[in-house]
């Protein structure tokens, strides 16, 4: 965010992504909680049950998914203070499966503010065992982020 925002408006830009996230009909399936302590940084927890699986008793890949390209976007985002951003692509690495406990997702901005931005996330185990990471590319809307309810609505603090 410029200089020219303002740390309270950075901040109410925050919490209404946070509520946002929190209004997302998928989260009704995917229960989890986004946190944003700062511009470009996101963190997402997420407990692994076994209604999760694939039929070999681990976490299917659309947990691993969901919980990257969500950090990863809402680190984005919270780059952007007007318009809801798009992800255009997003490379996935899975190094080892989960079969239970709680897992948090790790978002970061990496470059680009204009049209594209980069952001990366890490997937990690309660003790902070690596177990995916993520890359993608983010492309802003041509949505408001006013327009959207979740985000219009929200309490800025």
């Amino acid at each position: 965010m410029d200089a020219a925002t303002g740390a309270g408006a950075t901040e109410a830009h925050l919490r209404r992504l946070e509520a946002l996230y929190a209004s997302a009909p998928i989260n009704a399936l995917f229960r989890s909680t986004l946190r944003l302590p700062a511009p470009g940084r996101a963190e997402i927890r997420f407990e692994v049950e076994p209604a999760h699986f694939h039929a070999a008793g681990a976490a299917h890949g659309t947990i691993y998914f969901k919980m990257l390209d969500d950090a990863a976007f809402y680190a984005a985002n919270a780059m952007v203070p007007d318009q809801f951003v798009l992800t255009t692509q997003f490379n996935l690495f899975l190094t080892r499966p989960v079969t239970a406990g709680q897992l948090v997702a790790l978002g970061a901005w990496v470059s680009g503010r204009r049209r594209v931005l980069i952001a990366e996330s890490r997937l990690l185990t309660a003790d902070g065992e690596e177990v995916a990471r993520g890359q993608g590319t983010f492309m802003r809307s041509r949505i408001p982020l006013a327009s959207l309810p979740g985000y219009a609505s929200a309490e800025a603090g």
